[in-house]
């Protein structure tokens, strides 16, 4: 592990130590213990967000050669596993997964390809699900510096994703093609003839309007489904909310993980945000505090399954080529 993320991993465990302290390791503890169901709920939860989430990336893949479900599916896994768990900026996993889909056949250019596009696809939509949150915050009376934090950030990314959508545009094809063989000096370089590949697979992408849409469709939906997580946890663990309000938490919860992607897990942002978040809608901070922690049994109980498929695609993929 590099230094810098290895400082923000040890002064989140700090941070997340102290917040337990504060609030009471007993208190956390007996939280804990009466959230009944809500650990292997929260694990049901997370599969089905893998699956849907598989199914979503498997739309935009044109082909041919068409890639079969369950690939996807598991790709999706690893690329979860790894941006969740290992220290990649969160964007590790979707790198690796260009690689690992190159194993089934398919080609570079298209997996680039559709790699970015479910990328791009799954921001704008967890754009969308952060604006449903904030608005229900702000129906329900909530104020103050958390929504005026969100909001900010909203603002913010929003030339953010303007740029990541524009770069896939056919203008924008011609500037990158321009600079790359401009950098490249007149010299044969493979990474102008790579980008003309990924930039022809992105328009045959885009050209499937239904497809796109329907995988946007899905994404949406897996951000909202995720919040059964947070409905039950705090359920079984005797503090009900509504559905509106898990929205609100969940999708709040994630703007605030996305935002500390430097942060190995966001190892306690997480805990801490969640604290603030659930405080808004009566929640104490020890039942804050523990639906954070069944989150992190949630990333392990999905993380370790897929750092182990990884191991296994690799070791066949090595095989493979040595016989």
């Amino acid at each position: 592990m590099k230094f810098a993320p290895a400082v923000a991993l040890i002064a989140g465990l700090i941070v997340t130590a102290v917040l337990i302290g504060q609030t009471g390791f007993q208190e956390t503890g007996a939280a804990l213990a009466h959230s009944s169901w809500g650990t292997p709920l929260t694990i049901l939860v997370r599969v089905g967000v893998v699956v849907l989430a598989g199914i979503a990336w498997s739309l935009v893949l044109p082909g041919p050669p068409t890639v079969p479900l369950h690939i996807c599916v598991k790709l999706r896994l690893i690329r979860e596993a790894v941006n969740t768990l290992l220290p990649v900026l969160q964007v590790g996993g979707d790198i690796l997964a260009v690689r690992l889909l190159t194993f089934s056949g398919t080609p570079t250019a298209l997996a680039t390809a559709s790699v970015i596009t479910d990328v791009l696809v799954q921001a704008l939509t967890q754009f969308v699900f952060t604006i449903i949150g904030l608005g229900l915050l702000v129906h329900a009376g909530g104020s103050g510096p958390i929504v005026e934090a969100v909001t900010w950030g909203l603002i913010t990314a929003v030339p953010l994703l303007a740029a990541f959508f524009i770069v896939q545009l056919g203008g924008a094809h011609g500037l990158v093609s321009k600079a790359l063989a401009r950098f490249a000096a007149g010299r044969q370089w493979q990474a102008v003839g790579a980008t003309e590949g990924v930039y022809r697979q992105l328009a045959a992408i885009q050209a499937r309007t239904g497809p796109f849409a329907a995988s946007a469709a899905i994404h949406l939906f897996v951000w909202v489904f995720a919040s059964l997580e947070v409905y039950f946890v705090l359920h079984f663990m005797g503090y009900p909310v509504g559905l509106a309000e898990a929205v609100a938490i969940e999708s709040l919860a994630q703007a605030i993980r996305g935002a500390a992607f430097a942060v190995p897990g966001a190892i306690g942002v997480q805990e801490g945000g969640l604290i603030i978040l659930c405080g808004l809608f009566g929640v104490p901070p020890q039942a804050a505090l523990a639906l954070s922690l069944i989150k992190r049994v949630g990333d392990l109980a999905v993380g370790i399954p897929g750092l182990l498929a990884w191991h296994a695609l690799e070791n066949r993929h090595a095989n493979v080529k040595n016989t």
